[in-house]
């Protein structure tokens, strides 16, 4: 009895909190969307880049969250034999792991990005174009839907999991060579001894890209924070479903859920010309508004 109460504890706390983060979700990432299509200072590939992971999060802000809670207040009700309840849990799953993936390749294609532009210099526009940005993207997003069908094979959600755990370290690892190659290139502007002018571009050039990809980076690191403790009960159920899981697994599904309204405030934070922008939005918002 007593874990069935907490059972339905952790049922009305996620409701509550799913209910909250789905608003703020849809309205942070729809402003950082109209903010970033006004904002002309970023790199058009970083941009679509960014559109695309808040495209993804809007979804799970306007589409699984509110799946999601009325899957949770069917749990508390006890409907678990209606129709509804498997069509509401069927398709809140579809459309989960869909939008969970097309995030996760959307930060993983970010950490790409910004590796690319600090390896390849001058030749990164003329390699990493917006059409072939855009044909990434279309790809993510297609190859995330592929894999939402449903499939009652062990097998294959093994094979999503490796593909999530080989992408989250091998995005660290390109972060960690981002870390080293900025650091030696800043090294090397400062060292060299050439024009003051050619000089100074180069500084700039190379505290855009230092701005940028920590603020990607910073993108990554609350991802970490935010689906790590999911990977540990995931794999812990493996060995056996327990009360504690069962509780702790809906908990750290809310806490991914977090990550979407968490990403637009980042934007605003580490990136000065969207924080500008979204100011400027908000100020026009507050301005029609009646007094």
């Amino acid at each position: 009895m007593a874990s069935a109460e907490g059972l339905n504890l952790t049922f009305v706390v996620n409701c509550f909190f799913n209910s909250f983060l789905s608003f703020t979700a849809i309205v942070l990432n729809i402003i950082t969307m109209q903010a970033l299509r006004k904002t002309s200072s970023l790199p058009r590939t970083l941009k679509t880049l960014l559109l695309s992971l808040a495209v993804s999060d809007l979804g799970v802000g306007l589409l699984v969250q509110p799946l999601y809670v009325a899957f949770l207040v069917m749990e508390i009700k006890q409907n678990k034999n209606s129709t509804a309840y498997y069509t509401v849990e069927k398709a809140g799953v579809i459309q989960a792991i869909t939008l969970i993936f097309a995030s996760h390749f959307g930060v993983f294609a970010l950490a790409v990005d910004r590796f690319l532009a600090i390896q390849l210099h001058l030749r990164y526009q003329e390699l990493v174009t917006h059409k072939r940005v855009v044909a990434v993207v279309i790809s993510v997003w297609v190859f995330s839907a592929s894999i939402s069908i449903p499939v009652n094979l062990f097998g294959f959600y093994t094979i999503k999991a490796v593909i999530f755990v080989v992408c989250v370290i091998t995005t660290g690892l390109l972060y960690c060579k981002i870390y080293a190659s900025v650091r030696h290139h800043t090294n090397q502007i400062h060292a060299l001894q050439v024009q003051q002018a050619t000089q100074n571009e180069d500084m700039a050039n190379a505290a855009r890209l230092k701005k940028t990809s920590l603020a990607t980076f910073y993108v990554y690191f609350v991802y970490l924070v935010c689906y790590l403790p999911i990977s540990c009960v995931y794999f812990a159920q493996t060995n056996g479903e327990t009360p504690l899981l069962s509780q702790l697994w809906y908990f750290t599904l809310t806490l991914v859920y977090l990550n979407s309204s968490l990403n637009p405030l980042i934007y605003c934070w580490k990136m000065r010309h969207i924080r500008q922008t979204v100011i400027d939005i908000l100020r026009n918002i507050f301005a029609i508004c009646p007094h």
